[in-house]
């Protein structure tokens, strides 16, 4: 594990380089603080171009990458709206098509009005919209999802400056959850009902969405979806807010240039069509579980293992995008990005909301609210059973379940056991990887990891 999720600085984003110079492009535009915040915004953007497209996962089935949804949080003030303005440049065709969808909406508006009351109605056109206006209700956007459907199926695209415009989407905050999971796995939308027109449709939801907002909302907004799925299936992005200064952050204009540049990539999105395996990619997703499970074990925190599971998917979504971009060319570079965008996802949620991911938290002491985390970290280098029940107690957990970790600790190289001491002890290869993490933490970028095998080096930069 090269990242660590439970530390309170953001893990840092690996510089752009082979295989990931659309990053560089998307952000420089940007103002440099809001680098990080952008990147896995930008990915359902760019993955709202792909049509006809299936990527085998690890699971050996295909997906589509179709239901990538992701919310910016942070501060007012901090920069969020820069991704409104970046998602523009990215939209720009979907823009170009929607025009030509709302002149025939306005033709034939005009048509039924100078029709008589006794006078034949000319039908609605079926029209599509491909990135449809964030006030968008929700029999209009099951609708737009029936026409997309009907003519191909392309992914339609929403960006909502608001967090509760997904509650107009979804036609009520309760319908929320249903909606979500149910763009995220591609299923129908569960709309077939009768109307004073007929029986509406019920059509298989292929939408990307990227939310903002500050802390606050996020929170109320999800504060009843962290243990249904709804919670795991979005990215998060979290930007803290920086220090004072008087300094204002520069942004560029995305001029022509830029979009020259930007539309050599998205070529390459709307050209591909067929079934795709990326074998670099899935072998890297499986050392990812891994890393997962580990990760679940350090803090014996299940809600913490199921939630990156979805994580890891959407991370998998996003490494097809940049094959695709990059010319069907896999590099270290892009597997080290999927990798990070992983972790910032987990450290994200862990930031936000890690005092609300344990069941009955109105009624938790302030130790228990704290959320998930090492307890091998908080425990001494050489410890006994009693230590790891006493933490356990502290942090809400049953004492009864410090056997049972101490043996899932042991098996992962994490400790061993002294028949003549009776004490357990953090072996070299666990207090190697810690000292990694320390020294990443506090060199910040004048330190680069180099992976060797399942060993890792810090080098100093300077």
């Amino acid at each position: 594990m090269n990242y660590n999720i439970f530390d309170k600085t953001a893990p840092k984003m690996p510089k752009p380089t082979k295989g990931t110079g659309f990053c560089k492009l998307l952000l420089s535009k940007a103002s440099k603080d809001m680098h990080e915040p952008l990147v896995p915004m930008a990915l359902p953007a760019l993955a709202a171009h792909l049509t006809g497209v299936e990527f085998m996962y690890s699971d050996n089935n295909y997906y589509e990458l179709c239901g990538q949804m992701g919310h910016l949080i942070g501060p007012s003030g901090v920069g969020k709206a820069q991704l409104t303005n970046l998602i523009e440049a990215i939209m720009k065709p979907f823009r170009d098509h929607d025009a030509g969808e709302y002149d025939k909406l306005v033709d034939w508006t005009r048509q039924v009005k100078t029709k008589g009351a006794n006078k034949e109605k000319p039908e609605r056109p079926e029209v599509s919209f491909w990135f449809p206006p964030a006030d968008l209700t929700n029999p209009a956007f099951i609708q737009n999802a029936i026409a997309l459907e009907n003519q191909g199926g392309r992914s339609q695209y929403l960006n909502l400056p608001e967090v509760e415009m997904a509650d107009n989407i979804c036609g009520g905050h309760k319908q929320v959850s249903h909606l979500l999971r149910n763009i995220y796995d591609r299923a129908q939308a569960g709309a077939l009902r009768a109307t004073a027109d007929g029986v509406s449709g019920n059509p298989v939801l292929r939408v990307n969405m990227t939310l903002s907002s500050t802390p606050g909302p996020a929170r109320k907004f999800y504060k009843n979806e962290l243990f249904n799925g709804t919670f795991g299936r979005m990215v998060f992005s979290y930007k803290v807010r920086g220090k004072r200064s008087g300094k204002i952050p520069r942004v560029g204009q995305f001029d022509e240039e830029f979009c020259e540049k930007l539309d050599g990539y998205l070529e390459r999105l709307d050209g591909n069509k067929g079934r795709f395996i990326i074998r670099p990619l899935n072998r890297l997703t499986d050392r990812l579980a891994e890393d997962m499970a580990t990760l679940a074990d350090l803090a014996d925190d299940d809600v913490l293992f199921e939630v990156s599971h979805r994580a890891l998917v959407s991370a998998w979504k996003a490494g097809c995008v940049m094959w695709i971009m990059n010319g069907q060319v896999w590099t270290k570079a892009m597997g080290e990005l999927v990798e990070w965008l992983v972790y910032h996802d987990l450290w994200s949620k862990m930031q936000l909301f890690a005092d609300m991911l344990n069941v009955g938290a109105d009624s938790l002491t302030e130790a228990q609210r704290r959320g998930p985390k090492n307890m091998l970290d908080s425990l001494p280098g050489s410890f006994n059973e009693a230590q790891l029940e006493a933490l356990r107690v502290q942090l809400g957990k049953s004492k009864e379940g410090a056997n049972k970790q101490l043996n899932v600790w042991k098996n992962r190289g994490f400790i061993e056991y002294s028949a003549q001491t009776g004490l357990y002890s953090k072996t070299q290869e666990y207090l190697g990887t810690r000292v990694q993490d320390a020294a990443l933490v506090q060199k910040g970028s004048n330190a680069t990891l180099v992976q060797k095998g399942s060993n890792a080096t810090l080098v100093q930069k300077g």
